[in-house]
């Protein structure tokens, strides 16, 4: 199954507002579609630059970059974006967006190790030039620091029998091993999903460190953003959402009343630096052609003015 950009048309729309230059941020460039739409939309004097650690993606980016000068792909995760912008001269930039969900390519080749769909090395990494895979992994950690993983990313209630299973199981060389071992471990799963849905999810984002870079990325982002730069992110899973969520809820609260200052009238400094734009899910249309869209929500913020 080829790559779909789920929200495609939404995302940019709100990324750009009124704009149509400028300096934006692909912070997960995947298999390009957002990207080059956007490109699309910017005038010969804009600027993105794209973030991604997949191989495969990155030789995507490569023949993007060779055939638009406005293009640069920087090998990273989006958890440096700040760094990795400031080594090229940028310190500021218009809008940012980011898709967190793993893409179709990643899913559906068997040699990546993402699904139990497909019988393939048991790997998973997004960078799979560097770290253990989820195999190697398995094999070191130990049952009760696995059955909190599978809980707290997977948030599977039969964590620990799952757990269980899968360290008596020894060596399992292939996500269709896995895929059974926690099939025969789990005693009731969620009507149209399979068993080790959730086991797979967890061991996924420990591998990849998935919460813990976008906890990273987001400050990142906002500190990068211009005033009125929109920041516009597409999340697949509770979790995801939840950081998001929180975290433009807490960028665009004022900060509780401190009364002492109000009695003497000293002004207490607005500390917000996001306005909460919109939350929006896919259209039914888009997840009747792309089912994979179904659990998609797209959070976008934009920067305020500071003082």
């Amino acid at each position: 199954m080829s790559h779909i950009s789920v929200l495609l048309n939404e995302t940019v729309d709100a990324l750009l507002g009124e704009k149509q230059s400028g300096i934006f941020v692909d912070a997960t460039f995947g298999r390009g579609g957002h990207t080059r739409l956007l490109l699309s939309r910017l005038d010969a004097n804009a600027k993105v630059y794209a973030f991604d650690k997949d191989p495969q993606a990155l030789a995507e980016a490569q023949k993007l970059a060779n055939e638009d000068a406005r293009f640069q792909i920087i090998h990273a995760s989006f958890a440096d974006l700040k760094d990795a912008l400031a080594e090229l001269g940028v310190d500021a930039v218009d809008g940012i967006m980011a898709d967190l969900g793993v893409s179709s390519p990643q899913l559906d080749q068997a040699e990546r190790g993402f699904s139990f769909m497909h019988s393939g090395p048991l790997d998973m990494r997004m960078d799979n030039s560097q770290g253990l895979t989820a195999a190697e992994w398995l094999l070191e950690v130990d049952e009760t620091e696995l059955a909190n993983i599978i809980f707290k990313y997977g948030e599977e209630r039969y964590s620990r029998r799952i757990a269980k299973a899968i360290k008596n199981a020894g060596q399992i060389d292939t996500t269709a091993q896995l895929a059974e071992i926690v099939k025969v471990a789990h005693p009731k799963w969620e009507k149209h999903k399979h068993a080790a849905t959730r086991t797979f999810q967890a061991i996924r984002i420990f591998i990849n460190r998935e919460l813990d870079d976008v906890e990273q990325f987001l400050p990142q982002a906002v500190e990068l953003l211009k005033a009125n730069g929109r920041l516009a992110v597409i999340s697949f899973h509770s979790l995801e959402d939840r950081l998001i969520k929180q975290f433009i809820q807490k960028e665009s609260t004022l900060p509780e009343q401190d009364w002492g200052a109000v009695l003497s009238q000293t002004a207490q400094k607005d500390t917000r630096r996001l306005k909460k734009i919109a939350r929006i899910s896919p259209s039914q249309a888009e997840i009747k052609d792309n089912p994979r869209s179904r659990s998609a929500w797209l959070r976008v913020a934009a920067r305020l003015e500071q003082d």
